[in-house]
């Protein structure tokens, strides 16, 4: 059993490895003014209810394209203060995504939420394009954090942050250090450096020296002006190749339904599944583990009970001693991608965050 998984997981780094691409080929999704792909997403600003406002500001001289998402009640002329949250989005995702979506429903529940394309992706700034260094995103995170600072409407002393997927791992980093955010949680964690170095289930732990020497090749192309590029999105695919790549996949894999969710149900042009090679240089030496200690923060992390990436939500819960407060909440039935969008699952997730926050924050 455990050979069949590990030749499973080397499929799946095949795949992870194998696409060299500049951009996932995708129609601007036209139907929604905000850009935004998920369900019941905002159509239109409309006083009484959850409104969004995209606004920009610079983390290092870079600039961030965010939007906003403000409660309900929301009056600039009350003096009321709210509590809020930052949203980062998973590896290879966008704003639009299922970032947007959890920074919706966190507005319905009477939180500022905000969900920020991480530099060097989607429509915030920096050079080259889809560059995936973990200090940055850690800085994405904590930049989140200063923006909501500046808002007067803000109670900085309430505070929280969520990060999926890979933005949970480095939500999760960003919050070891960060003591302006007062709660944590992620959703489907994803520990970006572990599975780059040991391959995805630790099945390939024997290849890192072959991606650090791929990574410094790529580095050498970067600056001879050649940028290369890969990510688990087969490159200009139409909708019949991604179905059929797919089908050569286990059913309830992260890589399966990560091609059906950015390919083709929550498609969008900002969320390639792509990323720089170079980045590995950057991406191996990074594991959110080793510091999980230094969290004393409340913490939570969410993870579908049939998820093939759970391993990496409950390696670093066992890891995070400094938190006194600390929860591990299963969503029964789901897998990793199906916690973005399903909406049983969705509802459970925002139901357990709903609860987290409105205790600690």
């Amino acid at each position: 059993m455990m050979f069949k998984k590990k030749m499973m997981a080397a499929s799946l780094m095949a795949l992870v490895l194998g696409f060299s691409t500049m951009a996932f080929a995708a129609e601007a999704p036209a139907e929604n003014p905000f850009g935004l792909v998920y369900r019941g997403a905002i159509t239109q600003n409309e006083k009484g209810k959850v409104n969004i406002r995209p606004v920009e500001y610079k983390v290092e001289g870079i600039k961030v394209a965010a939007n906003l998402y403000l409660p309900a009640d929301y009056d600039e002329k009350s003096s009321k203060r709210y509590p809020a949250v930052t949203v980062a989005h998973p590896n290879g995702g966008s704003k639009e995504q299922v970032a947007g979506l959890y920074a919706q429903r966190l507005a319905e529940l009477g939180y500022i939420a905000i969900a920020c394309d991480a530099r060097y992706q989607g429509e915030s700034g920096g050079e080259p394009r889809l560059r995936d260094y973990p200090s940055n995103r850690i800085k994405d995170i904590s930049g989140m954090v200063d923006y909501l600072s500046t808002l007067p409407k803000v109670d900085k002393s309430r505070i929280g942050s969520l990060g999926i997927c890979g933005g949970g791992g480095y939500t999760l980093a960003a919050a070891q250090t960060d003591k302006r955010i007062k709660a944590v949680a992620s959703l489907s964690m994803f520990n970006s450096g572990r599975v780059r170095r040991n391959g995805f289930l630790d099945a390939d732990i024997k290849g890192a020296q072959a991606r650090m020497q791929r990574a410094a090749a790529a580095r050498d192309k970067e600056l001879a002006g050649e940028i290369v590029y890969e990510g688990f999105l087969p490159p200009n695919s139409t909708d019949e190749q991604l179905r059929a790549k797919m089908a050569e996949l286990p059913e309830n894999t992260l890589y399966r339904d990560g091609i059906e969710y950015y390919g083709l149900t929550h498609r969008h042009p900002n969320a390639t599944g792509s990323y720089t090679t170079e980045s590995f240089m950057k991406l191996m030496a990074f594991d959110v583990e080793d510091r999980m200690d230094l969290i004393n923060q409340p913490l939570l992390m969410i993870a579908g009970e049939k998820a093939d990436t759970l391993y990496m939500t409950k390696d670093a819960f066992a890891k995070a001693s400094g938190a006194e407060n600390k929860e591990l909440f299963m969503i029964e039935g789901a897998s990793h991608i199906r916690t973005y969008w399903v909406p049983e699952y969705v509802n459970k997730a925002v139901n357990k965050l709903k609860e987290f926050y409105g205790k600690h924050l």
